[in-house]
């Protein structure tokens, strides 16, 4: 009787300690279905109108365009789609799909305006509708727009709005582009009366030192000059840059009296280094001693000019050449011919993949921006010294930005923050 009576009390004492096992597990399990139940219940939230919808005219924009603005919603997600509808007010009954998207796509931030123009907070959606592909949006002509939700077999679509396309006269976000160009214009005015009041130091150039030595040695040899504008016409800054360097070049070899011989592949690039070289001779006061036919057409052919300008070098034998603008094919050609009458020789282009041949053959070389520097170098004019130390000045400042903008980027990737597109903004390219 004494050990049935123990066993029972032990059953006794386990039964209730098993009851609160049980019930723990089953609080814990319930624990842990109370985020599925949670997501359930988001999923299963209501499907409601967008809110905040606003269309209107796509701002910035030529014409022919609208953009769409609404709230985030707690359905967003890849599971619901958005639609945009449009018709025109005259028809409003015949709206057309134009687009499906899912709902957690198409938003402000994506679209990259910048902070001073942002139609509304980056989180919110956003939708462009611009003519092409289909869609035909006439300047003047008001259209109805709204945007529907879809979720399984579910829809609900917005009131519609009405809009107007139509051009705009300003584009806001290229204001920043406005205030660098008149900072760079105030740079470059600034530098101008600061080079008519002092001299301005300019960094030594030997090519451009050596073009006296070389107009100097023809004189004393009593032989020609060759200069050559490149191949290009006058519409490239290169050739204007070689035109004008002709101009410091002739007033020079007027002083000393020395021929001078300028080939031509473009008879527009002729008729004005012919006016720059007659204006060149007459400044200096030797304006009976201008040919007429210093500046001569050959050929707009490539190879036909370089034959006949080789032929020149040879029979002539010029104590000096000079090849500035761009340059082609041509190039090693024309050097290695000049190079073996043993001119000195001066080159200066734009054209990097010509650079290896003219460093190589030449006595020297005006390399990249030296070129469009040589004028102001060679004149030592106010405004022209001025506005290249803007330039170099405008340079310096966007290096900087370069710099501070990948600083800044880096930090706002590290740190997850949007603060460092406010100040990356104001240096955007944006259209």
């Amino acid at each position: 009787m004494l050990n049935v009576e123990c066993r029972t009390r032990n059953v006794g004492a386990i039964v209730p300690h098993s009851t609160f096992l049980q019930r723990f597990l089953v609080i814990l399990a319930c624990l842990c279905m109370l985020p599925l139940a949670a997501g359930t219940a988001s999923a299963q939230s209501p499907l409601n109108p967008p809110e905040n919808l606003r269309v209107f005219d796509a701002p910035s924009d030529a014409g022919g365009g609208l953009t769409l603005i609404w709230g985030r919603a707690d359905y967003d997600g890849p599971d619901t789609r958005y639609q945009i509808l449009l018709a025109e007010e005259a028809d409003a009954a015949a709206k057309k799909v134009l687009a499906e998207f899912p709902a957690n796509t198409r938003y402000v931030r994506n679209a990259k305006w910048p902070w001073w123009s942002r139609p509304a907070p980056p989180e919110f959606h956003q939708y462009d509708i611009k003519s092409g592909k289909g869609v035909d949006l006439k300047d003047g002509t008001p259209y109805v727009v709204t945007v529907a939700v879809l979720r399984g077999a579910e829809r609900v679509e917005a009131g519609a709005i009405r809009v107007v396309p139509q051009p705009n006269w300003v584009n806001w976000n290229q204001m920043n582009n406005l205030l660098l160009a008149l900072l760079f214009g105030a740079v470059v005015l600034g530098s101008i009366r600061t080079a008519k009041r002092r001299e301005i130091f300019l960094r030594r150039i030997p090519g451009l030192d050596a073009v006296d030595e070389a107009i100097g040695r023809a004189t004393e040899l009593g032989k020609p000059i060759l200069y050559l504008t490149g191949a290009g016409d006058m519409s490239e800054p290169s050739t204007i840059a070689a035109a004008v360097i002709l101009g410091r070049v002739a007033k020079r070899v007027a002083a000393y009296e020395t021929d001078l011989m300028v080939p031509h592949r473009d008879p527009i690039v002729m008729a004005v280094c012919q006016e720059i070289t007659k204006q060149s001779y007459l400044e200096a006061g030797k304006p009976d001693v201008f040919k007429e036919d210093s500046n001569f057409f050959i050929t707009t052919d490539q190879f036909s000019y370089t034959a006949a300008v080789d032929g020149i070098m040879l029979r002539r034998k010029p104590a000096a050449n000079f090849f500035m603008g761009s340059y082609f094919a041509e190039s090693l050609l024309l050097t290695e011919t000049g190079a073996s009458t043993g001119a000195i020789q001066i080159a200066g282009t734009d054209s990097d993949h010509q650079l290896p041949f003219f460093v190589t053959t030449c006595d020297y070389t005006l390399i990249g921006e030296e070129l469009y520097a040589a004028s102001a170098y060679l004149s030592r004019e106010p405004i022209q010294v001025g506005t290249l130390r803007g330039q170099d000045m405008g340079k310096a400042f966007i290096l900087v930005v370069l710099v501070l903008g990948a600083v800044l980027a880096t930090a706002g990737v590290l740190f997850n923050t949007d603060l460092p597109a406010i100040a990356l903004d104001l240096f955007k390219d944006l259209k």
